[in-house]
């Protein structure tokens, strides 16, 4: 049989749990006030250890702050933790950041989150404990904000897993937040600060890059495009491949052709595909190097720096010749009295030991007169891959009425086509004619109707060139006037002259230019012709007396002109 067991009372289990609790309130009270702190942290630690001998768990701590700069680990596993979410999550925190579009999502809190890696598990949790106020910096400026709470995370796992949560599982989620912060992110386009001058502050203000080209909507040859495609892939997957040879991780391009052939274009194109922030980088808005070096450090990773109409933002033609002087900018200021970066400075920029300091960048070059450049700033390991923007080809025409007119086929795109490979003519212009109507037809007819105007003008362009050269060369100079030199009409070669002066009236541009170059006899005559139009002497008739000299030289170019017809 069984003892009898007497059970206490309730007023006794009361009385006893009291005095416990008395008890316990005493030696705390004693040894807060007698023991010191060093003494009493230790025995908790010791205590801490002894509780930790009966259970397999290890905790790992990841504080918010390390000193007073941000960790990264904290931020990386905030926004690993932000997409496994899992069923048993009752609360969690959403905002959206000033200039994003895509909402982000956290953990809130005290909430515990479970994870999986390599087959064992591992538990999350938040810990906020309210603090005294203190300043913290932001993130990614160099200005505090006060802050009165405590944050870090706990992460707990079996202790035998310990080598492999420290050596794969916490890099891997610092990669992974990497790749999930880069594709919910918007893209930037970044530009200098009128007020960034002071010792401390980010150089740099943004606004949200909207710009909606793609390599599929550019006007390009689709070789070129290829091309240019199949190098950006090449190069965001040759980080190791880099570091092994030994180069920083950067690539170069230089952008050149007339204006509007789509230079800016093509930059927004690389920038969406690669999902790269751009950094517009104004030369001539620059006190010095010491301040560009201070810009370059500034701008982040993966993302593409541009100086564009490189040849007019300094002067780059000659490194011994001094600059000439630049117009002061529109807003001038005490701390910006024109240009003062130098070419050895662009260059140690481009490729000396500063272009190192990151990772993952591409520098872009644009200009409308590559002849202009140093050939120091040309060659590869600066600008690496050259790229011709060139005027509308048959192929970039197929692009556009593709996409601004939705169609393919039309009888009137073979009769541009044609126009367009004789034609000089900008992408930009093409585009504005194909704005100008929704109906295919009637843009097609005023394309067509704008380039034969455009060649017409191009055709007088050019025969107004080659006529002011020939007019340059063929009179005569104030010196050799003076000296009694003076054109002779009864030359036998004035009037085969005159028959090639007609002909090349009659040929294109390009040929009569030929014939003035090649027949003397031609530029004789077309020496008469102008003495005569511009008043300066009257010709002497060629076959005629002194007798006959009163006669009209007009009348002798007309007669020219009826034999060559004949």
């Amino acid at each position: 049989m069984l003892p009898n067991i007497q059970i206490p009372s309730t007023n006794a289990v009361i009385s006893t749990a009291a005095s416990v609790a008395a008890t316990t309130m005493l030696v705390r009270s004693f040894a807060k006030d007698f023991v010191p702190h060093e003494i009493r942290q230790y025995i908790l630690t010791k205590f801490r250890y002894f509780l930790a001998t009966f259970t397999n768990e290890i905790i790992v701590v990841v504080d918010e702050y390390e000193g007073l700069n941000k960790n990264q680990l904290f931020s990386a596993a905030e926004i690993y933790l932000g997409t496994i979410f899992n069923h048993s999550t009752r609360i969690f925190r959403a905002s959206l950041p000033e200039k994003e579009k895509k909402i982000h999502v956290s953990v809130e809190g005290n909430e515990e989150l479970r994870d999986k890696f390599c087959g064992f598990q591992l538990k999350w949790r938040m810990t906020i404990r309210q603090t005294q106020a203190r300043y913290v910096p932001y993130p990614d400026e160099y200005s505090s904000t006060i802050q009165s709470e405590f944050r870090y995370f706990q992460l707990s796992f079996h202790k035998k897993y310990k080598n492999k949560v420290l050596d794969e599982y916490l890099p891997y989620i610092v990669e992974k937040s990497k790749s999930i912060k880069q594709e919910r992110k918007t893209l930037k386009l970044l530009t200098l600060k009128s007020e960034r001058h002071g010792p401390r502050g980010n150089p740099w203000q943004s606004v949200n890059l909207d710009h909606p080209a793609t390599f599929e909507t550019l006007a390009m040859d689709t070789e070129i495009k290829n091309m240019v495609i199949d190098d950006l892939e090449r190069f965001v997957n040759r980080k190791e491949f880099y570091r092994k040879v030994g180069k920083a991780w950067k690539r170069g391009y230089l952008l050149f052709g007339p204006p509007g052939t789509g230079k800016s274009s093509l930059i927004a194109a690389m920038a969406n595909y690669l999902n790269f922030d751009v950094y517009d980088l104004e030369l001539t808005d620059i006190r010095g190097n010491s301040e560009l070096r201070r810009l370059i450090i500034s701008t982040a990773n993966r993302s593409i720096l541009v100086v564009e109409d490189i040849d007019a933002s300094i002067d780059l033609s000659e490194r011994g010749q001094a600059a000439p002087p630049r117009p002061l900018p529109m807003y001038p200021s005490p701390y910006n009295q024109g240009t003062k970066v130098t070419l050895s400075g662009l260059l140690n920029f481009i490729d000396g030991l500063w272009s190192s300091c990151g990772d993952e960048r591409i520098i872009v070059f644009t200009t409308n007169h590559k002849d202009k450049l140093d050939p120091a700033l040309l060659r590869p390991g600066r600008m690496d891959v050259h790229i011709h923007m060139s005027y509308c080809t048959p192929c970039g025409f197929k692009m556009l009425v593709s996409t601004y007119l939705g169609i393919t086929e039309h009888p009137l795109i073979m009769e541009v086509e044609q126009m367009i490979g004789t034609t000089k003519v900008t992408p930009a212009e093409v585009g504005e004619q194909l704005l100008k109507s929704d109906d295919p037809e009637v843009v097609l007819r005023g394309l067509i109707e704008f380039l034969e105007k455009k060649k017409e003008s191009e055709e007088a362009k050019a025969f107004k060139e080659n006529l002011e050269v020939t007019k340059a060369e063929v009179l005569p100079k104030p010196e050799e006037e003076k000296d009694g030199a003076s054109r002779d009409m009864k030359d036998v070669k004035s009037l085969e002259g005159l028959k090639e002066l007609i002909e090349m009236v009659q040929a294109s541009p390009a040929n009569a230019g030929e014939l003035v170059i090649k027949r003397d006899k031609a530029s004789i005559a077309l020496k008469g012709l102008i003495e005569f139009l511009d008043g300066k002497n009257r010709v002497e008739d060629i076959k005629a007396s002194e007798t006959n000299s009163g006669e009209s030289t007009s009348a002798k170019v007309q007669e020219s002109c009826k034999e060559v017809k004949i």
